[in-house]
């Protein structure tokens, strides 16, 4: 007998317009879940405002606090199949509840990548073409863009090729691919010419792994993970003034506690959760608050996967270093010149099970639709560097804008959407 769905994941809808929405979770315990639950929050949209996280170990309750986009429309139905999705399975014997993390099944199904298909489609360009139409349509049919390759002829034709993976894994199926199709063909209307959708080649896979080579206009100063002590040191830089991340092992006789004030932005708790996630840190014990005046406060009792506290101090230093860089830029920014053309680029570090940050494309196209900028070329590609493997993404506009006094208000505007600040 299984141990009830329901239970496991309960979602209280809001009661009245402004005030959150609330999602309570009580499973086995795993390190990173609170990772793979921010991460699938954040792909709904959803802005995590209040978080309280207890667990022994091996049974975790985790109840988050939750508002939406203003005017956006939350599926929460679909939102609870996918928070259980990522919970642990769970088992009931002799009345009692039992757990199991199935370790090997997990293992094998990290190293089994989802299947890559290549989406076709021939068009007319028009003003926000990306954003309004094809990304968010992919978005709502829960279709992960791995790489996206989009040109416009001179005759104002726009072909686009988008590899993408299926979180339902049915893409593979008639019916999938015709509702993919016709979803775009409503989006676009008469400007859609064909579309087509098929397995990716083994070569395809291969082009779709990460290069360990950069780019010209790139630089390895875009892929630090680590503030800079003279950084951190000169309050000036990266408003580090407003940021504070310590360590004490004197207030817990088991627990490491990490206590973390800094402004606000969109996905800062899946941030932390993904820095932890990347050290095998686990919580006992946690608390977000987000406060009305854009800043936020967290508690967090930690432990390493022997059970132990964080003495290493060097380890320690590593943690703050990395948790201030997160905190301060888990996105990077740059509008570059690539000959005559002007070029956006926007990178953030990839989760060390492979997975990448939900929305950054949307957020991308949706910020260059609002400054009436047309998208040109656009890239999404991985790269190794140091170590890590990284998403890039590589937007080359319509020389249709003001470049020299647009550079500047790109980059802004860009950092606000993907930072929740807009």
């Amino acid at each position: 007998m299984g141990f009830p769905c329901e239970d496991v994941v309960v979602i209280r809808e809001a009661e009245a317009a402004g005030e959150p929405a609330e999602i309570t979770v009580s499973c086995p315990d795993k390190t990173g879940l609170g990772c793979d639950l921010c991460r699938v929050i954040l792909f709904f949209g959803l802005s995590i405002v209040r978080g309280d996280v207890s667990t022994d170990g091996k049974w975790c309750y985790i109840v988050f606090w939750v508002v939406g986009r203003r005017g956006s429309s939350i599926r929460w139905g679909l939102l609870k199949k996918r928070l259980l999705g990522v919970c642990p399975a769970v088992t009931a014997a002799s009345g009692l509840y039992a757990f199991y993390h199935r370790q090997q099944q997990e293992m094998l199904a990290m190293e089994q990548q989802p299947q890559v298909f290549l989406l076709k489609f021939c068009c007319f360009d028009r003003m926000g073409l990306l954003h309004a139409d094809v990304t968010q349509v992919l978005c709502e049919l829960e279709l992960t863009i791995r790489r996206v390759k989009v040109s416009t002829t001179p005759d104002g034709r726009v072909m686009d090729l988008f590899f993408i993976t299926d979180a339902r894994e049915l893409l593979h199926t008639k019916w999938r691919k015709d509702e993919t199709c016709d979803q775009l063909r409503t989006a676009l209307g008469e400007s859609m010419m064909n579309c087509d959708i098929e397995p990716a080649s083994a070569e395809i896979a291969a082009y779709l792994q990460a290069s360990p080579f950069l780019p010209p206009p790139i630089t390895e100063e875009m892929f630090i993970l680590e503030l800079p002590e003279e950084l951190h040191s000169n309050s000036s830089n990266f408003s580090t003034k407003n940021l504070s991340v310590t360590v004490d092992n004197s207030l817990s006789r088991g627990h490491t506690l990490i206590q973390i004030i800094c402004p606000d932005h969109k996905g800062i708790l899946y941030d932390i959760m993904r820095t932890l996630k990347d050290y095998s840190i686990q919580i006992s014990y946690g608390r977000f608050y987000s406060t009305q005046n854009g800043s936020c406060e967290v508690d967090l009792f930690v432990i390493q996967m022997d059970g132990k506290k964080i003495f290493d101090l060097n380890k320690q230093m590593s943690l703050c270093s990395r948790l201030r860089m997160e905190l301060l830029r888990p996105l990077r920014v740059a509008v570059v010149s690539r000959g005559p053309d002007t070029e956006l680029l926007v990178t953030n570090p990839v989760e060390l099970s492979g997975k990448g940050r939900p929305l950054v494309f949307y957020d991308i196209t949706l910020a260059l639709k609002m400054l009436n900028i047309r998208i040109f070329l656009a890239e999404i590609g991985r790269h190794v560097i140091g170590g890590r493997e990284w998403e890039v993404y590589r937007i080359l506009l319509n020389d249709d804008f003001d470049s020299a006094a647009s550079k500047d208000k790109i980059v802004d505007s860009v950092t606000k959407m993907l930072m929740g600040w807009e």
